[in-house]
C-alpha cells in the first residue's frame, strides 16, 4: 500500500473521547429537560431575530445571518443544537416506520442520541474562508466580504467580516488586501455576469502550519490573453512586493471563470506564487491540500472528530476501512494503523490526487453498494447535513430489502447518534450516526 508517503510526525495530545463526552453536563441523560430545551429554542429565536430589528448595524445584520447563535454563552449554543439533532432522529423515526419498520427508542429517537461534543476552539476556528465581491452598505461596488440579502428578493449587501467570530484574522487580513488592490483596480468587478466586470470571489485557506493560500476568481469577459497576463502580474506584483506582502501568502492561484462555481477540470487553477500545496497536521499525520479539495473546516474539531471515528469503527488488525467522500484522506488515514487496508473514494479529481499523495485511492461506490455488500456490518455515516440528502442514503440503509430498487442486502439499523460542533455559533453540526447489522 502507498500509507508511507503520509509522514508521521508527532501526535498532539489528545484526551480519550470517554473522558471528554463524560466531562460535559448531561452525559448520563439521553434527553433534555423540556423546559431547559424551550428555553434554549426562545434564545435561539431571540438572538436571530435581531437581524430584523430597524436599528441593527449591517454587522450585526451579518453576525445574526451566518453566526445566529453567537450571542448565547457556548453551552447553550451547544443545547441548542442538541434540540435540533433530536428533532432529526425523530424524523427519521418517523420514516422509518413509514416504511414498516418499529425504530423507536426512548423520547421517540431512532437511536440513543449523546451530548454533543464542543469544539476546542470556539473563536476564529475556519480554516477556509469564501469572501464576495459586491456593493458595500455605503454603495461601493468594490467591498469583499459576506452577502446579507439574497438575490432573488434583490437585496443583496455585501458586508465586511472583520467582526465575524467565526473566520480568523488570518483570512480578514487577506480579504482586506485584496479589497484595497480592486479598489485600485482600473477594471470593475464583476456582480451580474451579463453586466460585464472582472473581479470576482477571494477564497483564503489556512493551515496550523502556518500557510496561506489565496484563490481569486476572475471572470476573463472579452480580454484577451495579452490582457488576462497583464493582470495577473498586477495580482501578483501587489501581494509579493506591494502591500499584500504583510499577507505572508504560501501560495497565490487565480482562476478565470465564466461560470457561478468552477472546478479544476473546467478551468485549471493559475498558480501565481508560490508553492502549488498547503499542509496541514492531524493527529500525528500531514495531509496535503489543493486549491480545491475538502478538508474539515474546522482543524481542532476534527481531530476530536476523527479519534471519535477511531473508537466507534472498533476497527482491527483485519479491518478493510472504506472511506467513501474521502476529500484528502484524512479520516481514513487517521485509522491506518489500526486497519488492514483502506479503501479511498472521491469525484473531485484533485482531491483524489492529494489522497493518493496521501495514501491510496482504490475504487468507486454507492450507497446501495454498501448495502449490498454483505461483508460490511458496521457503517459509521458522517454528515454536517443530515436532515438533507442524507436522510435519503439513511432510507436507503435501513429499508426493507426491495430486488426493484437494487436493495438485496439485509438492511442496518440506527445504533447510536453523537453530534459534534464542527461550526461554532451557527446552527449547524456534524452528525456521527452509527449503523449496524
Amino acid at each position: 500500500m502507498a500509507l508511507s508517503s503520509a509522514l508521521r510526525l508527532p501526535c498532539r495530545h489528545l484526551c480519550p473521547l470517554s473522558a471528554l463526552l463524560s466531562s460535559l453536563p448531561g452525559w448520563d441523560c439521553s434527553l433534555l429537560t423540556e423546559k431547559k430545551t424551550a428555553a434554549k429554542w426562545k434564545e435561539k429565536k431571540k438572538a436571530r431575530e435581531g437581524c430584523s430589528l430597524p436599528g441593527s448595524s449591517w454587522e450585526e445584520r451579518l453576525a445574526n445571518a451566518v453566526t445566529p447563535l453567537s450571542r448565547l454563552p457556548y453551552q447553550e449554543q451547544l443545547q441548542v443544537k442538541y434540540e435540533s439533532q433530536r428533532k432529526i432522529l425523530q424524523t427519521l423515526a418517523s420514516r422509518l416506520e413509514e416504511l414498516g419498520i418499529d425504530a423507536r427508542k426512548p423520547g421517540g429517537l431512532c437511536c440513543p442520541l449523546r451530548p454533543v461534543v464542543p469544539s476546542p476552539v470556539i473563536n476564529g476556528y475556519r480554516n477556509k474562508s469564501t469572501f464576495s465581491v459586491n456593493r458595500g452598505p455605503d454603495g461601493n461596488p468594490k467591498t469583499v466580504g459576506l452577502y446579507v440579502g439574497t438575490g432573488r428578493a434583490r437585496n443583496i449587501v455585501c458586508v465586511k467580516a472583520n467582526h465575524m467570530e467565526n473566520i480568523p484574522s488570518k483570512h480578514k487580513q487577506v480579504a482586506q488586501c485584496y479589497e484595497d488592490f480592486i479598489r485600485g483596480s482600473p477594471l470593475d468587478p464583476c456582480i451580474l455576469f451579463h453586466e460585464g466586470g472582472h473581479w470576482r470571489e477571494l477564497v483564503v485557506r489556512t493551515t496550523s502550519c502556518g500557510h496561506t493560500m489565496a484563490i481569486v476568481t476572475f471572470h476573463p469577459q472579452e480580454l484577451d490573453h495579452e490582457a488576462l497576463a497583464a493582470q495577473k502580474a498586477l495580482l501578483k506584483e501587489f501581494f509579493t512586493r506591494g502591500p499584500g506582502t504583510v499577507c505572508a501568502l504560501t501560495s497565490l492561484y487565480f482562476q478565470e471563470s465564466a461560470m457561478t462555481r468552477c472546478s479544476h477540470e473546467q478551468s485549471p487553477f493559475q498558480l501565481l506564487h508560490g508553492e502549488p500545496h498547503i499542509f496541514e497536521e492531524v493527529l500525528g499525520l500531514k495531509f496535503r491540500i489543493s486549491p480545491d479539495a475538502f478538508f474539515q473546516v474546522n482543524t481542532g474539531g476534527a481531530e476530536v472528530l476523527y479519534q471519535a471515528v477511531g473508537e466507534l469503527s472498533q476497527a482491527g488488525g483485519d479491518t478493510v476501512l472504506l472511506d467513501i467522500c474521502c476529500g484528502t484522506g484524512t479520516i481514513g488515514l487517521s485509522l491506518a494503523r489500526r486497519v488492514s487496508k483502506i479503501i479511498g473514494v472521491d469525484v473531485v479529481e484533485k482531491a483524489i490526487e492529494d489522497a493518493r499523495w496521501n495514501a491510496a485511492f482504490n475504487d468507486y461506490t454507492v450507497v446501495r453498494a454498501i448495502r449490498n455488500c454483505r461483508s460490511i456490518r458496521r457503517l459509521l455515516y458522517i454528515s454536517c447535513k443530515p436532515e438533507g440528502e442524507a436522510m435519503r442514503n439513511f432510507l436507503e440503509l435501513c429499508c426493507p430489502s426491495d430486488p426493484g430498487k437494487k436493495l438485496a442486502g439485509e438492511p442496518f439499523a440506527p445504533t447510536l447518534a453523537i453530534p459534534f460542533d464542527m461550526f461554532p455559533h451557527t446552527v449547524h453540526c456534524e452528525l456521527v450516526l452509527l449503523f449496524t447489522r
